[in-house]
């Protein structure tokens, strides 16, 4: 495979380049600068990809921020909504084309999202998505998981509907010991230390579900799933609410300022 890691950190990108290209002697793996934090910026790296002129089978939108306080992208929104979501919404729309022109009959194009289990507690406010009205770091940040999961099945409902040969799945990493977890409480970031070797993942075990979704045989053409330790499981029952999936769509398109083709869609 030909890997392009997204990042908007160039010394750690270009570090995990190094480290690839040393495991793997031949994998061909290259890092280009993208913030999801910034509309501008998802533009600009969309822009360079296709400069390329490359296939894309697989897309994984694995980026995110956890229990920040309170602050706005440069774009205005809500930290958590603006990068763990509307970041990815607007990357997967613009690199759509790609993906479909990418994907055949017996190979489909994959697109993987990784959410939370804290989806299961999220609410959506629609009238209130970038949480002005009342900030809780924990409802930010379910908020923006939850949507992931709204977005990744209206998502394959429309890919089905257009024919495309391109699926989208959502992931579940289960609790992984990375640096997500610097805005937490002192108290817990100690417990997290103490007990990380018995309860939480290795990064590697983390994305074990998400390169299951995007290279497993047995998930050739299959979409709409949501999955946990490589196995398919049940969502929030919210995240199946049809209505809420096109109304959260719509809202989207409308805050990246991108047109919603899907409204003609049922």
């Amino acid at each position: 495979m030909h890997v392009i890691i997204a990042g908007n950190i160039e010394s750690e990108g270009q570090e995990a380049v190094r480290k690839i290209k040393e495991e793997t002697l031949t994998g061909k793996v290259e890092f280009l600068y993208c913030d999801l934090a910034s509309m501008k910026s998802i533009r600009q790296f969309v822009q360079q990809f296709r400069a390329k002129n490359c296939p894309l089978h697989v897309l994984v939108n694995n980026a995110g921020v956890m229990l920040v306080p309170e602050r706005k992208t440069e774009d205005g929104f809500e930290e958590h909504f603006g990068l763990n979501y509307l970041g990815h919404f607007l990357l997967t729309n613009l690199l759509l084309d790609t993906l479909k022109q990418s994907g055949t009959h017996s190979h489909n194009a994959r697109i993987v999202t990784v959410s939370s289990a804290t989806h299961y507690v999220g609410k959506l406010h629609l009238n209130d998505l970038q949480s002005r009205c009342s900030y809780s770091p924990h409802g930010a940040y379910s908020q923006s998981k939850l949507a992931l999961v709204l977005f990744t099945y209206r998502l394959q409902h429309l890919l089905t509907a257009n024919g495309s040969h391109v699926t989208a799945n959502v992931v579940d990493p289960g609790v992984v010991n990375t640096e997500l977890y610097e805005h937490v409480f002192w108290v817990v970031k100690v417990a997290i230390w103490m007990t990380a070797w018995l309860f939480l993942k290795t990064p590697e075990e983390g994305a074990s579900t998400s390169i299951y979704a995007a290279v497993s045989p047995e998930m050739e053409g299959v979409g709409g799933c949501y999955l946990y330790n490589e196995e398919r499981t049940k969502s929030a029952d919210i995240a199946y609410d049809e209505e809420l999936q096109k109304r959260l769509w719509t809202e989207s398109c409308k805050l990246v300022g991108i047109s919603d083709e899907a409204s003609r869609v049922p």
